[in-house]
This record gives C-alpha cells, structure tokens and sequence, in this order.
C-alpha cells in the first residue's frame, strides 16, 4: 500500500467513526475568517439599518459575514441545510428539519459592533436530527475561540471549560439583557425580574451584549447563570452545546426542558441555581423562530 492510500484509509476510518469531525473543522476555520471581516469593518464606517425597529440593529457586515459563512459550507457540504438571523430577517423561513443543519448569527452584539463595545462574537451551531452536535462561538475581538461538540467536552482556545462550582444563589454572578423590545409592559417585567434577582441577594448581575459570549461566560465559570426571554435560535444554538459540555444545565424558563425555537432559556452551572433564577423570572410572550411568518399576529 502506498503511503497516501494509508493516508486517505485513515481519513476515511476517521469519518466513519466521527462523520462531524470535517463540518466541525469547517465550522472553525470559517468562524476565524469571518471574526478577521469583522474587525477589518470596525477600522472603516460602519452603516447602520434596522430590521423590527429603531433598536434592532443590522449592519452591511452582519450580511456580508453571513453570505461568507453559508456559501463557505454551502459549496463544502451543499446537502445541508441553513438557518442565518440576516436570512430569517430577510424573510427565508425559519425551518428546523432532520437534516444537517447549520444555525448561523453572524455577528452576535450587532449594537456593541455599532457602538465599538467590545464583545461581538460569531456564533456556528450545528444539529442533525434537531440534535446539537457541536457549538463553535469566536469572541473576534478577544480573539477567542470557544468549542463544544456532543460528548467531547467543551474548551477555549484549546484548554477545557468547566463551569463552577458555586450551589449557593447568594455567592453567585448572575448575566443577563434587555434585548430589543421596548414595549413598557415587556420591559417593566424585565426590569422586575432583575430586581428580583439581584435583591436575593446575588453577588451581582451583568451583561455583555452578546447571548453566545453570555453562554462561553456560564461555560467557564466565570458566571454561574444567563437567563432571556426574547433571544433567537441562532443566539444560542452554538452556546447550548458548550454549556452542556462544560457540565451545565439547560432550562426553560418556566422549569421544563430546553426548547431551541421557544425563544426563552436558563443556562446554568448547576440545576440548583438555575431553579432559584425560575422562580424569579416574570415570563413574558415571545414567538417561536419556528412559527411561519403567515401564521404570526
């Protein structure tokens, strides 16, 4: 046998074993040069549209970094399927089927890209059978690159997450946003969940701007929960995966199981701490992402 049939024999039993160890790759190297695009536009003007309102922010780079994702894994793994937030917006449905699936934001913080705040991340996440199977998350700006795939663990930059150890709610850090909606009675149920929380007490409450940065925060340890209702599949796809593999839980937020497409989660070190948080939380209405757009009010 020649050397470089040894080679591709190899390869080919690697795929066997692990048929996502490519699309994986893939996902690593695409989320890199989409952080290098973003940078490059933070150093040029950047032009501001919007999408559902005045505060629902869109910039020319969240499509261009987008168009630069899906057509990388398009022209790699043409089978498979897509769902991109700048897509969805335009108005391609939001469609979750067995098939491979990709659940792209391509920039995650588009108002802290637009303000120069820096944590703006790239968030890949990858499911088959509706099952995440692995979460890629680059915090461009600090050049930071988080991973998470089903079963393997979770790291960044290579060292492995875990996340705390921390069972008492009154020695924890607690993130979470106040997202885009500013209807008051919404924003009034915000505001009351967070005062809630924090007059537990907790040991503080902060936000980063970017729910996929807020998860690889939970996933680390360095916070010891992020609760929202409002954020979107492809906010989180991506983070789910590297909590879970970093020894976290996955809540909604009413206590049941973790729904991709409700728009609404607890991500938590532990499910101790991630109970107290639910029984604080006033829940509000949020819209499925799976809800076609004809059936919406």
């Amino acid at each position: 046998m020649q050397d470089n049939d040894w080679f591709s024999s190899e390869s080919d039993q690697q795929n066997m074993t692990d048929p996502w160890q490519e699309a994986f790759d893939h996902a690593v190297a695409v989320a890199k040069k989409a952080g290098a695009v973003i940078r490059d536009a933070l150093q040029n003007e950047v032009r501001v549209m919007t999408k559902s309102s005045s505060v629902d922010l869109v910039t020319q780079t969240d499509q261009r970094v987008e168009k630069i994702i899906i057509s990388s894994v398009a022209e790699k793994f043409p089978e498979h399927s897509f769902i991109g937030e700048e897509s969805v917006a335009a108005g391609k449905p939001c469609v979750f089927t067995d098939n491979p699936t990709w659940i792209v934001d391509p920039v995650d913080g588009t108002t802290n890209f637009v303000h120069g705040f820096p944590f703006v991340a790239v968030s890949i996440g990858f499911a088959v059978n509706k099952q995440l199977e692995f979460g890629v998350v680059y915090s461009c700006l600090e050049d930071k690159m988080y991973t998470g795939r089903k079963g393997k663990g979770a790291f960044c930059d290579g060292e492995r997450l875990q996340v705390s150890d921390v069972t008492e709610i009154r020695k924890s850090m607690i993130i979470s946003e106040l997202g885009s909606n500013r209807d008051k009675e919404t924003v009034g149920k915000i505001f009351s969940t967070m005062q809630k929380i924090l007059c537990i007490p907790v040991h503080g409450l902060r936000g980063s701007g970017t729910a996929a940065t807020n998860m690889c925060l939970v996933a680390s340890g360095a916070v010891e929960a992020f609760f929202e209702i409002g954020i979107h599949c492809w906010d989180i796809a991506a983070g789910a995966v590297i909590v879970t593999e970093a020894g976290g839980v996955l809540l909604d937020v009413d206590g049941g199981p973790f729904d991709l497409m409700s728009r609404r989660m607890v991500s938590a070190n532990n499910k101790t701490i991630a109970d107290r948080i639910i029984k604080e939380i006033d829940i509000f209405e949020a819209e499925r992402d799976d809800v076609p757009k004809k059936q919406k009010k």
